[in-house]
């Protein structure tokens, strides 16, 4: 295999290391979600969900952005054997993150009062105290991920995640289990049976210890994130340690002979890292306005808090947890081609970039279309299988799926655009096509909840046109700051092809095993194998990657043998 093929399929393997790892992350948070939702009820999952958007968007503000700039600057110096120099990055970068997690922890904690005012949500004030230790170790494991990332390994970050979740996952599921309990029984014992402790804690809740029920609940859950955050970092920092003496031997052979101050790579650092925490926060910054929004000109318009709390959390649970499942492949694309793409245009290989550019966009769609469809056409038995304890609103989620999932072709392409052009040094463009799409939005936003009465289905609409506008924008961008040329037919339509026919066979697979068996879990499990089937088929049938393109994807010797037995490659 030439050194060139080498690279591209390094590229695919290192990137589905990470999105497997995201996917896997994506699934144990889903799944540990659904006794979290249960046990909590519709107010105290709206509560964890605003808690978590807050969080979310002091994050941005101030680590959030680290992987992906420590990975650009660490990876740039790599290329042109800057040894010295790209460990002096993330030295820097460290300290760097030390400061600006250590501000935004004690704004979280000391701010949580006033922001509790600000969404007239007094509960919140427990589970953002919980939060912000959590984003002072979050900072630094960014600082850890992005070097190695930045260095052209995603095993460390892929193991880490992994960790991180499934611990979060125990001690979520543990914390809120025990203090929705000893609410329910009064400090009386925690019920041996799981289900029963569930109707206990929904009898109490309707019996007027809501607002104290929400509150325990929410700040249970957001332990697990903070006990996650904590095993990953041990789990870095023991990786680092290995992986020390041979990057001070690599070190060692630095010829480069120019040493950066740190003046200069603080300089340089900023210089990536602001652009970014603006485009990010202004991508972000929308779920947060739109819960503020939605919960004032609600409570305008005279609908009850409960209500209010209860059709938050659906949108922000039941709904956009299922939906970026299918965008950790996207994120971790993202995450996984800056190091690869930054190298090839640090050298001046510009069609090596553009061809990089198109297999990263084309393997994404062909992951973000069936996910789509497949979460459309099974909407209902998902959420009467997961999400029985909503009740009423159980109901309004699955309509969510039918109609907004969508918004994962829109979020997967913005995602993986906007990290391309910032990965080629037009770190402003994104923000300012963020910027845009977010004003067009909260108009859009603003006047459908006044105007209208479609209430949490605003919200739906406002997060498919966000994501689209921003896709269209760094789009043209794209085009037009590095030349590159969208092919459309293999990269959208033709997958788009594969998954309505895929859809199509779902929906009779599932209904038909439902109708004779007579069980949903197990019509959507053999809805789920034959989708994957007759996808697989669709895509090597019309060709949408070419023999070549396929052999650079994992796996991909077993699928070119598969497409010839098939008969639809020579």
């Amino acid at each position: 295999m030439s050194s060139k093929k080498q690279k591209s399929k390094n590229l695919f393997i290192q990137g589905t290391i990470l999105a497997l790892a995201g996917i896997l992350t994506k699934v144990i948070g889903f799944a540990y979600r659904i006794p979290m939702v249960n046990l909590m009820g519709s107010d105290g999952n709206g509560v964890y969900s605003v808690a978590f958007s807050i969080y979310n968007i002091v994050l941005m503000l101030s680590s959030y952005s680290l992987p992906l700039a420590v990975s650009k600057l660490v990876s740039a110096r790599l290329a042109m054997k800057q040894y010295n120099n790209s460990y002096r990055v993330f030295k820097d970068s460290m300290r760097f993150a030390l400061v600006v997690s250590t501000v935004g922890a004690l704004f979280l904690y000391f701010g949580s009062g006033f922001l509790a005012d600000m969404y007239a949500m007094p509960e919140l004030v427990r589970p953002l105290k919980v939060l912000a230790p959590t984003l002072f170790v979050v900072g630094i494991i960014g600082v850890m991920r992005g070097y190695f990332q930045g260095a052209g390994t995603m095993i460390p970050t892929a193991l880490s995640q992994i960790i991180e979740q499934i611990l979060n996952a125990i001690v979520s599921i543990g914390a809120v289990w025990f203090c929705m309990s000893r609410i329910a029984g009064s400090a009386g014992p925690i019920p041996k049976d799981f289900e029963s402790a569930a109707v206990g804690v929904h009898g109490v809740i309707s019996q007027g210890l809501s607002v104290q029920g929400a509150s325990y609940g929410a700040a249970g859950g957001t332990t697990g994130t903070l006990a996650g955050a904590g095993i990953a970092l041990l789990f870095l920092a023991f990786t680092y340690t290995i992986y020390k003496p041979a990057i001070l031997r690599r070190n060692a052979r630095d010829g480069w002979g120019l040493t950066e101050s740190d003046g200069q790579i603080y300089k340089a650092l900023l210089a990536t890292v602001i652009p970014v925490i603006i485009s990010q926060t202004v991508y972000q910054i929308g779920y947060v306005i739109d819960g503020l929004i939605f919960s004032n000109i609600m409570n305008i318009k005279g609908m009850e808090s409960s209500v209010r709390k209860s059709l938050q959390g659906v949108f922000n649970s039941q709904y956009t947890l299922l939906i970026n499942v299918p965008i950790a492949v996207a994120t971790a694309m993202a995450a996984s081609s800056i190091p690869s793409i930054v190298t090839s245009f640090t050298i001046g290989k510009t069609k090596e970039v553009n061809k990089k550019i198109g297999s990263i966009i084309k393997f994404v769609m062909a992951i973000a279309f069936p996910s789509a469809v497949g979460l459309a056409v099974l909407a209902t038995p998902i959420s009467r299988v997961l999400f029985s304890g909503l009740g009423k609103y159980n109901m309004i989620g699955a309509d969510l799926l039918h109609f907004g999932t969508i918004s994962i072709v829109f979020y997967s392409l913005s995602t993986i655009t906007s990290a391309i052009l910032q990965g080629l040094d037009h770190m402003n463009v994104p923000v300012r096509n963020s910027a845009i799409s977010l004003v067009i939005h909260l108009i859009l936003m603003v006047s459908l909840l006044y105007f209208t009465d479609l209430n949490v289905y605003a919200l739906l609409i406002g997060d498919v046109t966000f994501p689209m506008l921003i896709s269209i924008l760094n789009w043209l961008s794209v085009k037009k700051y590095v030349g590159y040329r969208q092919e459309v037919a293999k990269t959208f339509l033709m997958p788009l092809v594969s998954s309505l026919v895929m859809g199509v066979a779902t929906f009779i697979i599932y209904n038909g095993v439902v109708a004779v068996v007579g069980n949903m879990i197990i019509g959507m499990g053999l809805a789920v194998i034959v989708a994957v089937v007759v996808y697989l088929v669709m895509i090597l049938a019309l060709r949408c990657f070419e023999k070549e393109e396929l052999y650079d994807l994992p796996m991909g010797g077993r699928l070119v043998t598969l497409g010839k037995k098939m008969g639809f490659y020579h």
